[in-house]
This record gives C-alpha cells, sequence and structure tokens, in this order.
C-alpha cells in the first residue's frame, strides 16, 4: 500500500491544533491539540533540544504516531514538504523512531513531494483540524514524547513528565 501524508496546522503554532493525516485504500488521522504541543516543546526544551531540531523531532514523532500501526502494510510514505529543506532530517528523525520497533523498514520507502489540495490526504487532515471530522486518535504528551525522550530517561529513572 502507498500512502500519501499531510498536516494541517504547522506543529511550531502552539495556540493552533495540528492534524496529521494519510490516506490512500485506507485512512487515518490524528489530532494533536495545542496545549499538548506546548508541553511536549516544553519538555524537549528542557533535554536540551534546540528550536530547529525540536521541532523536526515532534513533527517525526507525530508522524511515528500516525503511521506505527500500520507499517506492515505500507510500501511507499510520500509526505508533504512541510519543512522545505530539512526532508532529510525529518526522514532520519523518523527512521530513527521507526527502527526502534521495525529494525528492518527501508529507508527507501519514506519520500517527500508536495501534497496537493486535492489529496484525500490533505482533505481528511484539513477535516479534522477544523474539526469537521473526528481524529483516529487525538495524542497525549506522551505518546510524543516517550518514542523521543523515552529511553534516556528510563536510563536516568526519571519521568518525563510530571503529573498523573
Amino acid at each position: 500500500m502507498r500512502i500519501e501524508v499531510d498536516q494541517s496546522g504547522k506543529i511550531e503554532q502552539t495556540h493552533k491544533d495540528t492534524a496529521l493525516a494519510f490516506s490512500d485504500d485506507i485512512s487515518y488521522a490524528v489530532l494533536i491539540p495545542a496545549a499538548v504541543k506546548r508541553e511536549a516543546i516544553n519538555v524537549l526544551r528542557a533535554t536540551g533540544n534546540r528550536a530547529k531540531n525540536l521541532y523536526i523531532s515532534l513533527f517525526a514523532a507525530a508522524l511515528y504516531q500516525l503511521i506505527k500501526d500500520h507499517l506492515e502494510r505500507v510500501d511507499l510514505i510520500a509526505i508533504d514538504m512541510e519543512y522545505e529543506g530539512n526532508e532529510q532530517d525529518v526522514k532520519l528523525a523518523l527512521l530513527d523512531l521507526i527502527w526502534q520497533c521495525h529494525p528492518t523498514y527501508p529507508a527507501a520507502n519514506i519520500t517527500f513531494r508536495r501534497i496537493g489540495k486535492k489529496s484525500t490526504a490533505h482533505r481528511k487532515a484539513l477535516a479534522t483540524y477544523r474539526g469537521i471530522a473526528k481524529a483516529n486518535r487525538t495524542l497525549r504528551v506522551e505518546e510524543l514524547l516517550e518514542p523521543l525522550v523515552g529511553k534516556k530517561q528510563k536510563r536516568s529513572g526519571k519521568p518525563f513528565r510530571d503529573g498523573p
């Protein structure tokens, strides 16, 4: 199966929600509430992430949460060029997360191209972002951060997040 991935509401726009969606034979969308993004960004900053890498890491973590349950069936992932000029950084960050659970997933399966407004992935992401369509999942801070800082925090024995 080949999928296209699109985003509505940039990760770095912390006053707005972000929706990520993919489509082809099936479609799926995740929503990241603005408050979740702000909390995740604060945690990542506290762990020493720099601004550019922080947003790329968060975008990669959101992409991973979007596709992780579908990787066994996906032959090609075409991601919209949201961070032009940084596609290699996004790809490496995403592959690092994928390879934690799927160590043989081929890097060549991830590509970047313009996903147009007529794409069903674009329509699904936009409808989810606008609240017209319901997300398949609404991501929590823990889901975004666990693949990014979980291993580092597990080694130190300290939780990556305060609270319940």
